[in-house]
């Protein structure tokens, strides 16, 4: 019973760190996919896009304030990577254009994304540490612990913020309720 959830443990560790996702972008529209991202993490990715005679697919990323932070025109599949500077909102938008003449049809575009520790290349470090597979899985827990630890840190932290906010909040229409009652 131990050796299968330890199993099932390590099938999860290889498995959920990667994200991906597929969809159909119409013709003329734009599709924007937007996460958290914690301050200093590498972001990389790839994408594809069908390819459609006289369409054009293209790629921008972004943080919240409109900063750009990787674009690229005409694509049809590569790779893409940027850093995040702060913690915020980033989004990476998929943009479909059509000539007027021409009628256009869905295209389907997939998009892998890692984040942080995922972008971490092991099989390097255990070449150069001269790490055995079992030391290199090992270093790939502790840095995947690491990162979740680092991540209940955060949710902790922004939900004594929303706390706080929302007891203010309460406090400030509890006085108005009063002063309207007087």
């Amino acid at each position: 019973m131990a050796k299968a959830t330890f199993l099932y443990f390590l099938f999860m560790v290889y498995v959920w760190p990667i994200s991906c996702v597929m969809f159909h972008l119409p013709p003329n529209t734009q599709k924007c996919l937007k996460e958290d991202i914690q301050a200093n993490q590498l972001v990389m990715g790839e994408y594809e896009v069908s390819d459609v005679p006289g369409q054009i697919i293209d790629y921008i990323a972004r943080d919240s304030k409109g900063h750009i932070l990787s674009q690229k025109e005409h694509i049809t599949k590569g790779k893409f990577s940027f850093m995040s500077e702060v913690y915020d909102a980033y989004e990476i938008c998929f943009i479909s254009k059509v000539p007027p003449h021409q009628r256009g049809i869905p295209q389907e575009v997939s998009l892998v994304t890692k984040k942080g520790v995922e972008t971490k290349s092991y099989e390097g470090i255990g070449e150069a540490s001269k790490l055995k597979p079992l030391e290199v899985d090992l270093k790939r827990l502790e840095d995947l612990s690491d990162s979740i630890v680092r991540d209940f840190v955060l949710m902790r932290k922004r939900e004594e913020e929303m706390r706080d906010t929302n007891g203010k909040s309460e406090n400030t229409l509890q006085a108005q309720n009063n002063m309207i009652m007087f």
